[in-house]
């Protein structure tokens, strides 16, 4: 890994901590696309790349995402219940995403993502304001029955979940907007462990992984992404706290569009550096 290399990835933990704290996001649509472009650039093969960056991706969600439940915490903001309850189904859930994701194609995997992207960001700008001021749902069985789908998808693609989490949170499950982005954080913690297990587990053994790789984990970009990504988690849930809810809805949804079409590789087939 070059100094260019560490500099730019200095840089996304950057980036990548404040969207966890502000949005509720894990930081994959930052971190992969900067991941695959670095693991390519020292010689990977596709397929590895883009894996390693998944697996890699959830071993960083994980302190992100404990650092910004604190804050959030301290805003009154987290309903632990149901985040212990959806998180605690999840992590099952993302290991067995995670197996399956390692016998599939890299690129399918890509484009799937980018496509449920797009798809939950049409969705959440679509939706009435009426949908959203709802009591939310307390009912346990609910929320396990979301837990699967959002530990699978969060398993297999290498997110902490809240990509889709938030938008099932807000329109289906009625939740305001500020305490979906702070239970998010809180299922995170449970889902980037189960999938972190999972890409582990089912890396050993593969041949040509970089230096410092555990499976599908890479410990050096690991660091390089989570020191800077904890303090900014900070910062990002007290700027959440200041926005209106409806102000911070469009913002996740800008953020969800652009991930959608970088996925998808749109931007790539325009010639677009972005």
């Amino acid at each position: 890994m070059t100094l260019a290399h560490i500099i730019i990835l200095l840089a996304t933990g950057i980036g990548v901590g404040f969207a966890s704290g502000l949005l509720g996001l894990g930081g994959a649509f930052i971190m992969t696309p900067v991941q695959y472009m670095v693991f390519i650039n020292m010689g990977l093969p596709p397929d590895t790349a883009i894996k390693l960056a998944f697996g890699t991706n959830l071993l960083v969600v994980l302190p992100t995402a404990l650092s910004g439940a604190w804050r959030h915490h301290r805003q009154k903001a987290v309903w632990w219940r149901a985040g212990i309850i959806i998180g605690g189904c999840s992590l099952i859930f993302a290991f067995a995403g995670a197996t399956l994701a390692t016998y599939l194609p890299g690129e399918a995997l890509k484009t799937t993502y980018g496509a449920i992207v797009l798809l939950s960001g049409i969705r959440m700008l679509t939706a009435g304001q009426s949908q959203i001021e709802k009591e939310p749902v307390d009912n346990p069985w609910v929320w396990i029955g979301w837990a699967i789908p959002l530990g699978l998808i969060s398993g297999m693609f290498g997110i902490g979940g809240a990509i889709v989490m938030i938008p099932v949170m807000v329109l289906a499950l009625k939740f305001k907007m500020h305490d979906a982005v702070a239970t998010s954080l809180a299922v995170m913690i449970f889902t980037s462990i189960g999938g972190i297990v999972g890409y582990i587990v089912n890396g050993i053994g593969v041949p040509d992984l970089p230096r410092y790789s555990i499976g599908y984990v890479n410990l050096l970009s690991w660091l390089l992404l989570a020191i800077p990504g904890i303090g900014m988690a900070q910062v990002g849930a007290i700027a959440a706290h200041k926005l209106p809810a409806r102000q911070l809805k469009y913002i996740f949804v800008i953020v969800m569009f652009y991930m959608g079409l970088k996925m998808i590789g749109v931007f790539d087939w325009l010639g677009w550096p972005i």
